[in-house]
């Protein structure tokens, strides 16, 4: 097994990110096919978009394309972009995000505080959810700095009306002090390791 971490900036300098970006797509749609013809609740699914996706011209037709064959409603599907490829070419990523937004799909900023973003592009965007960073979450409650910006983060990010998703949530003590801040989501240890395929069907199961 190896980290997304080491191999994602490979894939993404030498390009290979474009049809593995294209198979994971089509492997979330026979997957979320499989569980609804199996009698399951399918539920939404998040999937990344790279930087090297978003340079590509073709990248919203091809999504479209990929889930239209499926036959499985839009809602069903959240695409993440991290802060910094919204800030790469942010007039262009801005035009994609619509297109995507408008045929009824979940636009969520990942990574969101670590890009140094300007708060004057990001109201340009047409997303629906900000993903808090676990670097913010990692230390709260016991850390001021980390609660300051956190509570920061969260308060600006819903006064723009976006929704919170916080990352990286691994104690009882984190998830109460998000809530309480307002966060609408976590994910994280807490609740579950990483799954694969076959380890999350039986967890939906349960």
């Amino acid at each position: 097994v190896i980290s997304p971490a080491e191999f994602i900036p490979i894939a993404e300098e030498s390009g290979t990110i474009i049809p593995i970006g294209e198979w994971v797509t089509q492997a979330v749609c026979d997957d979320m096919c499989r569980w609804r013809d199996d009698g399951l609740e399918v539920p939404s699914v998040a999937i990344n978009l790279s930087a090297r996706q978003f340079r590509q011209s073709d990248l919203i037709r091809r999504i479209i394309e990929i889930i239209s064959h499926s036959a499985l409603p839009s809602q069903l599907f959240e695409f993440e972009i991290t802060e910094s490829v919204a800030m790469d070419n942010a007039e262009a990523v801005a035009a994609r995000l619509k297109v995507l937004a408008d045929r009824g799909f979940t636009i969520a900023i990942d990574d969101f505080g670590t890009g140094y973003s300007s708060l004057g592009y990001l109201k340009k965007f047409t997303a629906h959810k900000i993903k808090l960073d676990r670097s913010f979450v990692f230390d709260i409650p016991d850390d001021g700095d980390s609660v300051a910006v956190a509570s920061a983060v969260i308060n600006m990010a819903k006064s723009l009306g976006y929704r919170v998703v916080a990352e990286g949530v691994e104690t009882e003590a984190q998830q109460q002090f998000l809530s309480e801040r307002g966060c609408d989501a976590m994910q994280g240890f807490l609740f579950s390791r990483p799954l694969d395929v076959d380890a999350f069907e039986a967890f939906i199961r349960r």
